[in-house]
């Protein structure tokens, strides 16, 4: 049995997932945070958060790394630890700082900061070789108008260290430029406290449709387990709206995916990670877009699961404690599984959601989790604001996206102001 360090967490799905995994792995693990009320804030009415049933719970900054560091040191001297781990990635860094202090496995931290930064992994990438969209790195307005204006209408501006889709935005002109570049700066600290890099990434806008693929590394090779496609709304935001694995793709454009993730992987120097890889494929073949050394958020593990038996949160665990995971594809009865996000369109307060009793009987169905009543909604600008998701599958072929689809639109958000 091995014992794990988990240094916070996101509060969705992988901060339950992980814990299972962790559970049914025979394993246990310490959870540390800066502030537990975060995880207690999230927890369902009349539950605890799966990750207060930690073997130990601690508190300590996290955001500090020269007390962090010596702390991991004593609790390790106390506690034992076997592998560090998280799901957020705003403390994938650290977490790779502490392994690496405490002579546990783990990938290079340079590598991870590199992953975790987005004008690092683009000037990695470009020095590589890899292809990817123009890009510039600004410090300032004056710097973004300019490096504009080499690029060419559309972009994309991003921020470098946010997650979710926070405040990425398509810029067809100057003026669009200017206020989504206002908005990145009214936000210089992070929902975790961490003050954020002052410069903004602007890309060339890439044509085609986008995909991920999820891999692992593990003794310096990396498996792709396979390839997800993901449909995007919200413009001029990019939210995802949902997701089916596998991707409706032709072979050679999914072998062509998962070859660019494994040489992006490589080329960011990741080992002994899992990884979700973000591709467009172009008219001129695919593009990376971003590299996250964490498995994937929004349920993807689980569409995963649910088509191929490899649970992709068991696959992190091990690789934390350097153990080789087990990646074997097994018959589940099913071809694809799809997830489809339900967005709110307006700001106030959800009243209910009518057609969910209808929706949760349908065939199909694997999974169906929605907002209460009373939840205060905001009009979505990032992958934060759901009121919910539908999962189903398909046991004939890829035609679990058409169903999901179709149970979304019987769902009606009622939202009230007051």
């Amino acid at each position: 049995m091995a014992h794990l360090l988990m240094v916070e967490s996101w509060v969705g799905a992988m901060s339950r997932l992980l814990p299972r995994a962790i559970r049914e792995g025979g394993h246990e693990f310490s959870f540390l945070t800066r502030d537990l009320h975060h995880y207690l804030r999230s927890a369902p009415e009349g539950g605890a958060h799966p990750l207060l049933g930690a073997r130990n719970v601690l508190t300590a900054d996290t955001n500090d790394l020269d007390t962090l560091l010596p702390y991991a040191e004593r609790l390790h001297a106390t506690l034992g630890f076997d592998g560090v781990i998280t799901s957020c990635d705003y403390y994938l860094p650290a977490v790779a700082r502490i392994a690496g202090r405490l002579g546990l496995p783990g990938p290079a931290p340079e590598a991870v900061e590199n992953a975790c930064r987005k004008d690092a992994t683009r000037q990695t990438l470009a020095a590589a070789g890899l292809p990817g969209p123009r890009f510039a790195v600004c410090a300032d307005r004056s710097e973004a108008a300019a490096a504009a204006a080499e690029i060419g209408y559309p972009l994309v501006l991003k921020p470098v260290d946010l997650c979710a889709g926070m405040f990425v935005r398509r810029v067809d002109d100057e003026a669009e430029l200017a206020r989504a570049y206002r908005a990145v700066e009214g936000f210089p600290v992070n929902a975790r406290g961490q003050r954020r890099a002052p410069v903004v990434l602007l890309e060339e806008l890439l044509h085609g449709p986008e995909v991920s693929v999820e891999t692992v590394t593990f003794d310096g090779s990396t498996q792709v387990v396979g390839v997800t496609d993901k449909s995007v709304g919200g413009a001029p935001a990019f939210i995802e709206t949902g997701h089916m694995f596998p991707a409706a793709l032709p072979a050679a454009d999914a072998a062509a995916a998962g070859e660019t993730a494994r040489q992006a992987v490589e080329a960011l120097g990741l080992d002994g990670v899992v990884a979700h890889t973000e591709i467009k494929l172009t008219p001129d073949g695919p593009r990376l877009i971003e590299v996250n050394p964490r498995p994937a958020g929004n349920r993807i593990t689980e569409l995963i699961r649910h088509v191929t038996g490899v649970d992709i949160a068991a696959a992190a665990v091990d690789v934390a404690i350097g153990q080789r995971p087990d990646l074997h594809i097994r018959d589940t009865g099913l071809r694809s599984a799809a997830i489809g996000f339900l967005v709110p369109q307006s700001t106030g307060v959800l009243e209910e959601i009518d057609g969910a009793d209808l929706v949760r009987k349908a065939p199909g169905v694997l999974e169906v989790q929605l907002a209460d009543p009373g939840k205060p909604v905001k009009a979505a600008g990032s992958n934060n604001a759901y009121l919910g998701h539908v999962m189903a599958g398909d046991a004939e072929g890829p035609d679990a996206r058409r169903c999901v689809e179709a149970l979304l639109s019987e769902l009606r958000p009622r939202v009230v102001n007051r």
